[in-house]
This record gives C-alpha cells, structure tokens and sequence, in this order.
C-alpha cells in the first residue's frame, strides 16, 4: 500500500505530522510512521527522499525547523513551527474579495492561472458576503495570454537572470537571436511587455511577448546582473506609460456593457448633447449615453468592440476611427478566409477529378 502513496500525499503525510508533534521527529520515526516512506527500498533512498520532501517544504514557504536533542549533539529531530506558519485571522469583506478575483481573473489562461486559482478557492473560504464572480464579470483588465515565456520570464525578472530567446521585430519582420536582461513585465495596450537591457545592441528595449517565437531560456546563474537604475527603468518605460486622460462618449443598449457603466463620468462641459445632434440623434435613440475617461486608444476602442452592437463610439473621431479599422480588417480575414476556403475545395475537386 505504501508504494502506492503518491509525492504530493506524502508531502501532506509529513506536513500533518510535523506540526502535531509534541517535541520532535527523527528521522527513524518518519520513516517508520509517516505514510509514504515505508516504501524506501534502502536508507539511502529514505534519505533522498527525506531530503528533497524537506526542501519542497521550504520552497513552498514551511518552515521546517532541525531540532537537536540538548543532550545528545548527533540526535537531530524535526518539526514544523506553527507560530510562524499559522497565518492570523482573515477577514476579507466582499468588496476585497472581489478585487482579489478580477486580479485572478487577469492570469486566466496565463501560465500561472493553477496558482491563482488555488489561491483565489483559499481565500474565498475566509472571506465574508457572496462569492459570485459574476458580480466582477467584464471588470477585469482585458490582456491577451502570454504564452509558453511568461512564466520563465516571471523566474527571471525575478532572480535577475539573463534570457535567450528568438524574437520577430514588429517594424522589420527580422527574426534574430537576443540575449536580455530582464528588468520589468508589464502589462500594455492589451498584452505582455518585457523591458530589459539587450546585451547585444547595448541598450535598452522593450520586446512584446507576442513576438517571442519558440522557448525563452535562462542563460548563467541567478543575481548576474544588479537591479536596473531608476532613471534608466523610468526612460525605457516612457514609450509604454500611458497619456494624459480624456472622455469618450459612447451610446449603450440598456442594460448592457455593464463594465463601460461602472466607470461613467459626468459629461464635459464642451461636450455636445448626442441626442439634439442632427449626426447622431437618429445614433442615440434607443441607447443610453455614457461618458468613460481613457488613456489608451486602442485598449478603449478593443474593450468597445468586443461589446459588438451593444456599443458605439460617438466621440472622440480617434477612437471611432481605430474601431472602424478594426472591423475592416476582421472583415477583410472573413473574405480571405473565405476565399481560401474555396481554393481548398476547389483543389480538393481537381484531385478527385
């Protein structure tokens, strides 16, 4: 039966009773009385296994603490210390669970969504008022996964760690080979940024992690490099920090895009009145009014679009003018789709022929 105890149940095994025991455990007495272990076909690989169960412990933020006997130098025990791994009382009131649940919300599909979602289910036990996440439904940040080098771009940024990885530049479409020190991961216009200093070119730059093509991998040990100067994060950043606020004024169906109501303004004093507007009056019947402030163009008019007809940007002429272009080009992939749709049946036809 022992050998059928699985890492992670015997993880669990040793934490239960590490912190249920009075004084100490040996060694001897985990082997022999903590499942899982008795399975070890030899005491070196009792010890191994010990060793590597104590460290993930550790990892894992456990404080597993060596316990020598007063008496007796080399009789060594283990325990686990409940002051310092029991958490105090959590009280989350409904409205901090909530923001706790749009940040989860932004990891979905991410590469660390598991976690957030183990860590969101602990929470929501602690926390007080309903748990409905439809009540933050279409609040959370909009940002496109970062795929397969998010997660060792995290460890990275992290351990101050230099990276390798293959990227596609936006503006020439080259595909090169670029070493980096990773300094900030941030989160733009709709998707994954990395900033860092690009050993190659000597300089800082930002790469979007849409454009990293096949693995990013670690390159040399942990601390190789010393956090980055304030002045010199603060200048690479400045082409992704966002403008100066402004007011955009859309027409809603009633009762939806409920995010885009939850951040209303009141109107501009130089804003016109939509509805006596012979341009728009015709627009606006049927339809609510709403004023949302904005920094970014592209990120409000994406939010826009993805409402569909429940949403139309009446002002300003840049916002309309980039959801406009974004339909045609949804427009234009259908017709290509389309017409690729047709070649493939049309040679299908040849071959058969």
């Amino acid at each position: 039966m022992a050998d059928q105890i699985d890492a992670s149940e015997r993880l669990l095994n040793l934490v239960i009773a590490l912190v249920n025991t009075r004084g100490r455990m040996t060694k001897e007495q985990v082997r022999t009385g903590v499942a899982g272990y008795q399975g070890a076909q030899s005491d070196d690989a009792f010890e191994r296994m010990f060793e590597r169960d104590k460290d993930a412990l550790r990892d894992l933020g456990i404080p597993v603490l060596t316990v020598t006997d007063a008496g007796h130098g080399d009789d060594v025990g283990y325990r686990i210390d409940v002051d310092t791994y029991a958490l105090p009382p959590l009280d989350l009131t409904a409205a901090e669970l909530g923001v706790l649940t749009m940040a989860a919300q932004l990891w979905q599909d991410q590469a660390l969504s598991a976690d957030t979602s183990r860590a969101l289910t602990k929470l929501s036990v602690v926390g007080t008022g309903p748990r409905d996440g439809g009540l933050v439904a279409g609040l959370s940040p909009r940002v496109r996964p970062g795929g397969r080098a998010l997660a060792p771009l995290v460890d990275a940024v992290q351990d101050r760690r230099a990276v390798r990885f293959t990227y596609r530049a936006a503006n020439t479409g080259e595909v090169r080979e670029r070493t980096v020190e990773p300094w900030k991961l941030l989160a733009r216009r709709g998707g994954w940024v990395l900033i860092g200093f690009d050993r190659d070119r000597g300089a800082s730059r930002s790469f979007r992690l849409s454009r990293i093509e096949g693995t990013v991998r670690a390159v040399g040990p942990a601390q190789a490099f010393p956090p980055p100067d304030p002045a010199d994060l603060d200048a690479a950043m400045a082409a992704w920090r966002p403008g100066a606020e402004r007011v955009a004024t859309l027409a809603l169906l009633p009762e939806r895009a409920s995010a885009l109501r939850a951040r209303a303004v009141p109107a501009p004093p130089e804003a016109p009145d939509p509805a006596v507007d012979p341009l728009t009056a015709d627009v606006v019947r049927g339809r609510d009014v709403v004023h949302v402030a904005f920094t970014d163009t592209h990120a409000l008019a994406e939010e826009v679009l993805g409402y569909g007809d429940a949403a139309i940007v009446l002002a300003p002429a840049a916002v309309r003018a980039v959801v406009l272009d974004m339909l045609r080009t949804a427009a234009g992939l259908d017709a290509r789709l389309d017409g690729e749709v047709a070649r493939t049946a049309a040679g299908t036809e040849d071959d058969d022929a």
